[in-house]
């Protein structure tokens, strides 16, 4: 290695004046006409600057600076030219050269694992193994490429950007682990800026104000370390190599040709694949999905325009359903995984078993199915207009275009016939929703005009049962009324499930203040969560709730005229599905009159509460659409 020809400042402080080796050295150094000197900005360079001058060893021992040997001084300008030491906070590395070499190898090995990392990991936590992190990216081979062939100024500013670029993709990988986690996909950079607030409204009907404040405090830190962090790292590395030019760049064409090799011949070590191109895969992908997204729009405008019903006269449309009460409830988070889970399966039977027999003992008949949702693990909205408006909503953007289009609904073509009054019931609902005009309903009861007066259930504003039990004396429960087309949405099987209400005697609801008792009897969301199994277990529990809150209401309330469409609007959070790709949810069709399943008897559908396994699946958007047909008369 190279000499770096300059006395150290411990053989001044103990010479008694400048040597001649000092004097020497200063002559054999390369003449100033090559390459500028690089400014050293990393605190660290120090254990190099020692390392590359033996002098502080000799200064130790001998009281003198070495001077270099000549042919050491013939090394590139750009090793040798650099700035005099500094002696750090007060100046301990002059002090302690052997701790300030320590410190600067262990800061250019902490570099490398930390862009390392940041290539390999992957997008999802499922797939993070420690085997994940045993592979040989190329791209930390093209980015050193990059990096020695810059001339110096450049060098550092390509440094920052590509280390601040592999920073923000590791973000991104973060927002996909979280999505992946929540919504089984990865985030879209085009559509899904706008579910962070919700995600942050979430979070304060969880944990409160603070704890959401304290959360977006800690996500902007941890931004901020990440993009500095990755930085610092390539800025750190991109010095080092510099200043060891010839072996950085032995030393990456050797690690070039032992990559085309491992790739080429698929070499594998304990099963894992060694040479990668994930991190590319993954930006690739990246770029494909934003193409889709921003192309997306005018896809789904051309599909907006088609409506078979668009032209039909009010007076023919759902002919078949005049005079009953007809009412589309969607149960939050109820998927297929409720009824095919072996751990909540013999529960869950049990209590649609219950809900048959009250259903039998009032007169009615039911016959199920499935639908295929357009989401997973949340995105309620984006079901239940893909439901309503007969199109696959698949995204935010194509829920704001739809809601602000004149494509009609299922809700809308009831009231556009007249013969309906509409009402919805969103207990969700906590703020201003103007798109609830858009659904067709000439009255909306969201959560603060049900005349609940009782807690929260985390995220969930009003207990099912309650919101069943208001709609029948707000609307349904009137004398000498219209028959009644109802939108009703039961939140309290959203997530987190914890603390659920259970269902009381009917006439002891009250004003809801009864529900204060019954939450604090319930489980604590934070304990809850440290278990995947005892989250599937009040997922079960919330279910089995909504259902019971619903067939009992039925079996109460209900009348001839009766006609309950329910069904899930997704599946649950992968906690819960155990990462299963089934987007699969139940559907329901209950009523008094049997000509109203007489005229589904062609859908394959079960009888009974409970879809058989090999029932049909029908893609959720399908249903307006056919729904309207059967029933055109």
């Amino acid at each position: 290695m190279p000499l770096f020809t300059r006395s150290h400042p411990l053989a001044q402080q103990k010479a008694t004046g400048e040597t001649d080796s000092t004097a020497a050295t200063e002559a054999a150094a390369p003449p100033e006409s090559q390459d500028p000197p690089e400014p050293d900005d990393t605190a660290a360079d120090t254990a190099e600057q020692l390392e590359a001058a033996d002098a502080p060893e000799a200064a130790e021992s001998a009281g003198h600076a070495e001077s270099a040997s000549p042919d050491e001084t013939s090394e590139p300008a750009e090793r040798s030219s650099r700035l005099p030491s500094r002696a750090g906070w007060f100046g301990w590395r002059t002090r302690y050269p052997r701790t300030a070499r320590a410190v600067g190898v262990g800061t250019t090995v902490l570099a490398g694992a930390l862009l390392i990392v940041a290539l390999l990991v992957p997008d999802r936590l499922d797939r993070i193994t420690l085997q994940s992190f045993f592979r040989f990216p190329v791209e930390a081979i093209v980015l050193a490429i990059v990096l020695l062939v810059l001339p110096a100024k450049a060098r550092r500013i390509v440094a920052v950007v590509l280390g601040a670029f592999v920073g923000l993709s590791t973000v991104l990988k973060c927002l996909d682990m979280g999505f992946y986690q929540t919504l089984a996909r990865p985030f879209d950079l085009v559509f899904d800026w706008v579910l962070l607030s919700d995600a942050a409204d979430f979070l304060k009907d969880s944990v409160g104000r603070s704890g959401e404040v304290l959360a977006i405090v800690g996500v902007i830190l941890a931004l901020i370390a990440v993009l500095a962090g990755s930085a610092l790292a390539m800025v750190r590395l991109s010095d080092v190599m510099a200043r060891h030019r010839p072996m950085a760049v032995r030393t990456t064409l050797v690690l070039g040709v032992v990559w085309i090799m491992c790739f080429t011949l698929s070499f594998q070590v304990g099963g894992v694949t060694l040479a990668t191109k994930g991190y590319s895969t993954f930006l690739a992908n990246r770029v494909q999905y934003v193409r889709e997204g921003l192309g997306d729009a005018d896809v789904f405008k051309k599909q907006l325009d088609v409506d078979a019903f668009a032209k039909t006269p009010p007076n023919q449309l759902l002919t078949g359903l005049r005079g009953k009460d007809v009412l589309f409830t969607f149960i939050e988070s109820y998927g297929r995984v409720a009824l095919d889970d072996p751990t909540m399966a013999p529960e869950m039977d049990k209590t649609l078993a219950a809900g048959d027999a009250r259903l039998k003992a009032a007169g009615f008949a039911s016959q199920s199915g499935w639908l295929r949702s357009p989401v997973t693990g949340a995105g309620s909205w984006l079901a239940h207009s893909t439901f309503l408006s007969g199109l696959w909503v698949k995204n935010q953007q194509r829920y704001r275009t739809v809601t602000t289009s004149t494509r009609a609904t299922l809700t809308s073509y009831f009231q556009k016939t007249g013969a309906w009054r509409t009402v919805g019931i969103v207990p969700g609902v906590r703020k201003a929703w103007p798109e609830g005009k858009y659904f067709g309903l000439d009255n909306i009861y969201d959560s603060t005009h049900l005349g609940y007066n009782g807690p929260y259930f985390s995220w969930t504003p009003v207990p099912d049962q309650f919101s069943l039990e208001s709609f029948e004396k707000l609307e349904y429960g009137k004398k000498n009324r219209d028959p009644i087309m109802a939108e009703i949405i039961l939140a309290s099987s959203h997530n987190p499930w914890s603390p659920i209400a259970h269902t009381i005697p009917w006439n002891q609801l009250g004003d809801g203040t009864i529900f204060n008792q019954i939450k604090k009897e319930g489980t604590n969301p934070t304990e809850v969560w440290k278990s995947a199994k005892r989250v599937r277990t009040e997922y079960r529990k919330a279910i089995q709730y909504s259902v019971d809150s619903l067939t009992q209401w039925m079996q109460r309330y209900g009348n001839k005229n009766t006609v309950l469409v329910f069904l899930g609007d997704h599946q649950p959070v992968p906690t819960v599905t155990g990462g299963t790709s089934d987007r699969d949810v139940p559907i329901t069709i209950v009523a008094h009159d049997p000509k109203v399943l007489d005229k589904i008897s062609s859908w394959g559908w079960t009888d009974g509460l409970k879809p058989a396994d090999n029932a049909p699946v029908l893609s959720m958007d399908k249903f307006r659409d056919k729904f309207m047909t059967t029933f055109a008369k």
